[in-house]
């Protein structure tokens, strides 16, 4: 530790383990505003230690992909929150089993931040003081760049995010909202992976407004179709500001969606891409039909929507 700089932070001895569940941003309209969080959790394990050294162990979805270091996004995250509570501690042991496919548009870079959070947070004493809800939010917006997936990963349900200007710094903001029990998951999630910066390279600069002005319509709509009217989810999920322009970097995906949204089917990209995001409350025989539709590309996964997010608790 640097010297000079004082810890005033008292750790807990005993591991904290935190759940995050997987999130769907976007929705169709609701760009960098709308996402759900799905009952497909990450589980992250992490204690102070008293040497220098970060002890990483990682299994599961991606374990070959991630650093198993300082430079781990859970480590990351951690210590950021460990800085914006006042310290700093000298090693950290953190065990990951991850459930979310990465790079599939399912928020697993988002779980990562908001379970490195909370877990410090959680192993720190009077943590909860020390950083609401509010400052984890803005904290992991501030980590993952835009707010949406880590609203959801943090709030779990239905969650609409936004920016605001506070002291002249852009800050995070997020509010929850519940989704009526009838509405049903499914995602059809591709081999290929897709990183969010590449598939944000490709939307225009400007769009016309006659096509924002649809789309501020469609999304209003959306947030009423999923907590009271999901016979709407159909017209609401129409998009007209981002899934086209992205077909480039995933052509079977869009095309896809296309299909189903042919059928009638309320089918969207799950955040940034590849996988596709069905909101149904169809018939078993209607169910198959989709999963047929999508053919041996895409791996059909049915996820409960998660009414709560991250979730701590003693390991």
């Amino acid at each position: 530790m640097a010297r000079g700089f004082k810890d005033r932070l008292t750790y807990k001895a005993t591991p904290i383990q935190v759940t995050v569940p997987a999130s769907a941003a976007n929705l169709g309209p609701g760009f960098d505003a709308l996402a759900l969080a799905f009952e497909m959790r990450d589980i992250y394990i992490a204690q102070i230690l008293d040497e220098e050294l970060f002890d990483v162990d990682v299994t599961g979805e991606g374990a070959d992909e991630v650093k198993r270091d300082g430079k781990h996004l859970v480590i990351k995250a951690m210590m950021r929150g460990f800085e914006f509570m006042g310290g700093k501690p000298r090693g950290i042991a953190l065990r990951a089993l991850n459930q979310i496919p990465h790079g599939r548009g399912l928020g697993s870079s988002a779980a990562a931040i908001v379970g490195g959070l909370n877990l410090a947070r959680s192993l720190v004493l009077s943590g909860n003081s020390l950083m609401s809800d509010e400052d984890l939010i803005a904290l992991a917006t501030d980590l993952e760049g835009h707010p949406d997936n880590v609203a959801a990963a943090a709030l779990g349900g239905a969650t609409i995010s936004w920016m605001e200007d506070r002291v002249g710094v852009p800050t995070g903001c997020a509010a929850r909202f519940s989704v009526d029990a009838s509405i049903r998951a499914l995602l059809l999630v591709p081999n290929s992976q897709l990183s969010t910066g590449k598939a944000r390279k490709l939307l225009p600069e400007t769009i016309s407004h006659r096509d924002a002005t649809k789309n501020t319509g469609r999304a209003a709509l959306l947030v009423h179709a999923l907590s009271v009217r999901p016979d709407l989810l159909f017209p609401a999920t129409e998009d007209f500001l981002h899934q086209n322009y992205r077909r480039e970097a995933m052509p079977k995906s869009v095309d896809l969606v296309n299909k189903l949204r042919g059928a009638g089917v309320a089918a969207v990209i799950s955040g940034a891409g590849p996988s596709v995001l069905v909101l149904h409350n169809s018939s078993a025989a209607e169910h198959d039909d989709i999963i047929r539709s999508a053919g041996d590309s895409f791996r059909p996964i049915d996820v409960e929507i998660s009414p709560a997010g991250a979730i701590t608790s003693n390991a």
